[in-house]
């Protein structure tokens, strides 16, 4: 589960799809299928233990830990006889890479309108979105603030409407605009300009020199210095090509008042003046340079694909994707002397049900008529790279790609009554879901106003195939409506806070089978569903990716 800023260190708190598991198992009962398709979860919870076992290091993106679990789905999909997609008949798509990790070396310094110097300290003081050359910065560069840094047409905003930014350092304020009008950034729900990515292309496309994000006690995020570290920790992994990289970094909350230092507004003012709506861009005093130390290195990692023919002599051309990232975090920061962020929840879970879900497709006499291709992919915590090559290098045509679903993530804290389609309003992607879980007597919900605030759409793999056109979805658990008190909300909140993305999403948690079973045997049923009807999905009017998708069937690709 990884958001669309920046990969790992953009995945914030919304998730806690918990898969409860170890040896000691708890007995809870899913709702009888009323189909002719089971998935089997004791073979669901083998792939889980192989998977989430300290021997894989945490499958982190071109880790040997990461080679042996794609060694391990491919065993699975060679011994399923599943049709190979990948590069030279075999399953493998190669996916070029570069890895690069800051050092303590690295040196940001403020330089005064004195013309005195100031170092600031990696990780204590800041912490980088990208690291490598493009970094650079050996001479200071003069700063603006731009307030939230933000061009948004739509809304008739502009933080750059008068102000030059070229050549300089942009300062700007996690966030956007504060607002209960949902027709100014979409009132208290939080729109793409929030996301710091969209921040660093606006800035660049300015001829900004780079970025510093500062921290902002209403938007939340990055608040928590501990947790951040927690998120910027890893490895930055980038595909090869793609936007121009710069220095973008998010400084600590409370070393902010440094860069306002003989400005015409100090820090303090500004915090007040951004509650009031009243925020401005200005220059300021302070000038910042930078030279980085970094770890880095080449290599390539691998997607899995395999394609499970269709029945139906037409259809079988059209594909549905089902996708799981099967990477996590390897090895990182000790916590309580446990270095291993196993990722059981996040995603061995996910990657184990599209195994099972293979298995039984490929098993049962009755096949659905369209194809359906399995993907595993890499690097989803790394900025949902594995995810981005495949459509960029699909195996099939995108245009003979009728819809994806992302599997990232096991409901695990029990049995539910309702599921939520996750990007389930964009497509009829939706409507179908509804009618699968109806015949097995459960409820399609809206994602929570708690968690809808966090963009969970953007936050993984079917992002990048809505934004290459194809009707996506991701499916979860759902909750009751206005029930944020709820026991369940409860423990999945709980679970986001104590087990996500740290080393005690391990094989050591508590297991529902139940709640593991019913909810393979919905993405199951769901699958065939899609698979087998006669009406492509297609985009709902209003859609972002409606244009996309023309594209690729005007281009045939």
């Amino acid at each position: 589960m990884a958001c669309s800023i920046l990969g790992a260190r953009s995945k914030q708190y919304w998730l806690g799809a918990v898969l409860t598991l170890a040896v000691t198992i708890s007995a809870s009962s899913a709702p009888a299928d009323d189909g002719d398709l089971q998935p089997s979860v004791d073979e669901i919870l083998r792939h889980l233990r192989i998977l989430g076992d300290d021997a894989m290091e945490g499958r982190g993106t071109g880790t040997a830990g990461g080679k042996r679990a794609a060694a391990y789905i491919e065993e699975q999909l060679t011994a399923l006889g599943l049709e190979p997609l990948g590069a030279d008949g075999s399953y493998r798509q190669p996916i070029p890479l570069h890895g690069s990790l800051p050092l303590p070396g690295s040196r940001l310094t403020l330089v005064d309108s004195a013309g005195d110097e100031h170092s600031l300290k990696l990780w204590d003081d800041y912490v980088l979105f990208g690291s490598g050359a493009q970094t650079f910065l050996p001479r200071p560069v003069p700063m603006e603030f731009v307030a939230y840094g933000i061009v948004a047409p739509e809304y008739d905003y502009n933080d750059y409407q008068r102000t030059e930014v070229a050549d300089r350092i942009v300062v700007v304020l996690a966030g956007e605009p504060p607002s209960n009008d949902p027709d100014f950034f979409d009132g208290l729900r939080p729109t793409v300009y929030s996301d710091p990515e969209m921040k660093f292309r606006t800035a660049l496309a300015r001829g900004a020199r780079g970025v510093i994000l500062i921290p902002t006690p209403w938007d939340g995020n990055f608040i928590d210095w501990q947790r951040t570290l927690d998120l910027f920790q890893t490895e930055d992994v980038a595909l090869p090509y793609g936007i121009a990289g710069s220095l973008d970094l998010l400084l600590r909350f409370e070393r902010a008042p440094k860069l306002f230092v003989g400005a015409e507004s100090s820090f303090a003012e500004l915090i007040k003046r951004a509650g009031e709506g009243t925020l401005t861009s200005f220059p300021l005093k302070t000038q910042a340079s930078f030279e980085g130390a970094f770890r880095e290195r080449d290599f390539t990692a691998d997607n899995l694909i395999a394609r499970l023919p269709g029945s139906d002599p037409l259809l079988q051309h059209d594909h549905v994707v089902v996708c799981a990232h099967y990477d996590h975090l390897g090895i990182g920061r000790p916590v309580n002397g446990d270095a291993i962020y196993n990722g059981v929840v996040d995603n061995a879970s996910g990657t184990a049900a599209v195994l099972e879900l293979a298995r039984v497709l490929a098993s049962t006499p009755r096949r659905p008529r369209r194809s359906i291709i399995f993907l595993f992919v890499t690097g989803e915590e790394k900025g949902l790279l594995g995810s981005r090559y495949y459509v960029d290098h699909p195996a099939v045509p995108l245009h003979r790609t009728v819809a994806a679903i992302n599997v990232d993530g096991l409901s695990v804290l029990g049995v539910s009554k309702r599921f939520v389609g996750i990007g389930s309003r964009f497509s009829t992607l939706g409507e179908l879901l509804e009618e699968t879980l109806a015949r097995r007597g459960l409820e399609r919900v809206d994602i929570p106003q708690l968690f809808a605030d966090r963009k969970p759409f953007f936050h993984s793999d079917q992002l990048a195939f809505a934004q290459a056109g194809v009707p996506a979805v991701l499916v979860m658990e759902g909750f009751p409506p206005s029930r944020t008190d709820a026991p369940a909300m409860r423990r999945f909140i709980a679970w986001g806070r104590d087990r996500y993305h740290t080393p005690f999403d391990d094989l050591q948690q508590p297991l529902d089978r139940g709640a593991i079973e019913q909810h393979a045997a919905v993405l199951l049923a769901f699958v065939d569903d899609v698979a087998d009807t006669s009406t492509e999905p297609r985009w709902l009017p209003g859609a972002p990716w409606i244009a996309a998708r023309l594209r690729t069937m005007a281009e045939g690709r």
